[in-house]
Order: C-alpha cells, then structure tokens, then sequence
C-alpha cells in the first residue's frame, strides 16, 4: 500500500518504547523507577474531578461550540488578565482536544507546502511532526548555553530566509525546562515581526517556574499564536483539553478548522476545567509547584554529586537536560542499559533533539523524593561500571 509521504517525516516517539520496556520489567516483578514520560504524578486535584463527575451526573455530554464553553473562555481569559496583566478578548480563545489540538489548528492555518518553520534544536518532536505534516521544511536552530537553551532574537535573524514563514518557541521548554525573558521574548516578537512572519509560543509548562514569574507572550502583544493545556501545571493529562489564543483575525477561520476537524473539545473536560481556576484549586497547585521546585532541587544536588549537572539549571517545566558525552554519545542504549540493569527509566535525547541528542538524556523529575535518591544511587551504579 502507499502512504503519503509526510507521514516518512513523522519519527516514533522512542519514549514510548522505553515505557513499555519498563512496564515490561515491572510486571516481571522489578522496581522500576519511572523518570522517562513527561506527565505528573499526581492526580487531578478533587475539585476538578468534582466539577466533572457533576457534569456528567447532570447529562453535560453534549457537543458544545466549536470554539468552547463560552463560560471556560471566559475563564481563561480572567485568568491571563489575573496572573499575567494581559488583556485577552474570550472571542480569541479556542479550546481544544489537548494542546495537541491547538497545534494542529495553528500548523493548518498559518504553514504552506514547502514554506520554511524555524524552531529551536532540542525541542519536543510533535511541534517539529505537526509542521512536517503540513508540509514544511523545519529549520531546526542547534541552542546551548549561550543562548539560554532558547530560539534567541540573533538566532531567528541568522536563520531566516525568503521562504520561511514562522518560528516557534516553548517557555518554559520541553525538555530543556529553559525560559525566556520578557526582553528576550519581546526581542523575537519584534524581530519575526519585521520579517513579515508569525510566531507560535508554546506555553504549555506555563505556571511551572521555579526561580522567575510565569510569563505570557500576550502580557507583550496581541499578535503571537499561543498554546496552552490543561495537562501540565493544571495536572489533566488524561482529560484531553488545551486552548489556543490567536490574532483576531485569524479567528474565523480556526473556527471552521476546528468544526471539521474536531468538531468541540470533549464536553464533560470542558466542565470539570472551569474549577481549575478556583481560589482552591490554585492553592493546590502551588502547593504542587513548590513540590517540583524541591524535587528539582533534590535530582540538581544529586547529579552534581556525580558530576553530571547541567550546565544551566531548568528554570521551569519538570525536566532536566543532560549531558552524558562522558559516558556515551549513544543516548538510546545508555537508557536501554540504565534500565535493564539498575531498574531506572529515562528518555534518550534523540526523541527532542536533531543534532547533539545521541549524548543527551532527559530526566523527569515526576517522582517523590525519596525515588528521586534512590534513582541517584542507582545513576550512581551504573556510570561507574561505564
């Protein structure tokens, strides 16, 4: 049979594969310490889960508009007016199946066949396949130290050419867990602006920061394509639900995608979502954040001790990106070898990373600490048999 051919563009997702090495071991009956999938670990907080068992208990399964519940745009908007000062007009807001979904819409409006897509290298794959499958060419910009982990303002201006048609951004990132300054981010802004193109900022770790206040690209301008989810800091993996904010103009016809490609965000998510917004809810998030600020701290502390910390520390997300070219350039076997002989699961950087992902890992710190350490003593093992 023939397939067409974008689909060749499109790589597997090799976490997956070591997921199901793990679960494999673990029904085997080892105790295997899971750091590889980018999802917390902790459940979706009660009020959520209340809001959504009320909706189905009321017979809230029915599609809603293409677009959302006009209820939880308005949510959303309060909440960036809220917490980031930002002025988003609700009509600007689609909710989508997932973030996933956001992207789909933003990749099928804005990206012609053979159009150029620049992004950031590492950076997570499906932003790269979500373009690909639109049929661009994605630039993939190699980033390190020097930049901050991050697509740079002089970045997007060396390697912008005639044909390239946007950039795309993730703050915080996945997987480095980098951030970008409100001047670094408004410097980008104004530069993709001045080449006559558009810019996507993926804020899906959004609310994660660990040493600076959350930031909003729409706190500096109301022409960026944003995308969120409900996934990460809101803790919904499961229920399926992001949004996407967009220019005005653009509305319309994101609209009509969405009616045909998705026709509504699953009806019942949309409900239990509105609570996340509540006075208790953030309080349990926060709670959750100050977690993960510890944990990271734990696993830092930890790799440092091995002499394996990275040389610019994750300031959001729940990730750490890290260098393992001391022990090997073969990033796919060094995670296949941690877990088969010392029960740890990480994700080898050639999921996220064109150029330089065979000597990194990525490292989620989605564990309680105690699992944290004993993920440690067990790096510890197994680099010093390398």
């Amino acid at each position: 049979m023939a397939w067409n051919t974008r689909v060749e563009h499109v790589a597997p997702f090799r976490v997956m594969h070591l997921l199901e090495m793990a679960q494999a071991r673990e029904a085997a009956g080892h105790d295997v310490i899971h750091l590889e999938v980018g999802e917390p670990d902790f459940a979706t907080p009660a009020p959520i889960v209340a809001a959504g068992q009320q909706a189905l208990a009321e017979g809230r399964t029915r599609y809603t508009p293409a677009a959302g519940l006009a209820s939880l745009r308005e949510a959303i908007a309060d909440h960036y007016a809220q917490h980031f000062g930002a002025t988003v007009d609700p009509a600007r807001i689609l909710v989508t199946p997932g973030a996933s979904g956001a992207l789909l819409l933003a990749s099928q409006l804005l990206v012609e066949s053979g159009q150029r897509v620049l992004m950031a290298d590492p950076n997570y794959p499906c932003n790269r396949h979500f373009m690909a499958l639109a049929g661009a060419h994605i630039d993939s910009v190699p980033v390190g130290r020097d930049s901050g982990w991050q697509l740079t303002a002089s970045l997007v201006e060396r390697h912008w050419q005639p044909d390239t048609r946007l950039a795309m951004l993730a703050t915080p990132s996945n997987p480095t867990g980098h951030t970008l300054s409100a001047t670094a981010l408004r410097e980008v802004m104004q530069t993709v602006a001045a080449k006559g193109g558009d810019l996507i900022v993926d804020e899906i770790y959004q609310g994660l920061n660990y040493d600076d206040a959350p930031l909003s690209a729409l706190s500096l301008s109301e022409n960026a394509f944003v995308v969120n989810s409900f996934s990460k800091y809101f803790g919904m993996t499961g229920w399926r639900l992001g949004w996407l904010v967009a220019p005005e103009q653009a509305v319309e016809p994101l609209t009509r995608l969405a009616q045909n490609v998705f026709l509504a965000a699953p009806t019942p998510s949309q409900y239990a979502a509105l609570a996340a917004f509540t006075p208790e809810c953030r309080d349990i998030l926060e709670t959750r954040r100050a977690t993960l600020k510890q944990r990271r701290q734990v696993l830092l502390d930890g790799l440092a001790a091995l002499g394996l910390a990275p040389d610019l520390p994750p300031q959001g997300a729940f990730y750490v990106w890290l260098d393992i070219s001391r022990y090997s350039r073969d990033s796919q076997t060094f995670c296949e070898r941690l877990l088969q002989e010392e029960n740890v699961a990480i994700t080898p950087g050639i999921d996220f990373a064109v150029q330089g992902g065979e000597h990194h890992v990525r490292i989620a710190f989605t564990n309680e600490v105690p699992r944290l350490q004993e993920a440690m003593e067990r790096l510890a093992r197994f680099v010093g048999r390398l």
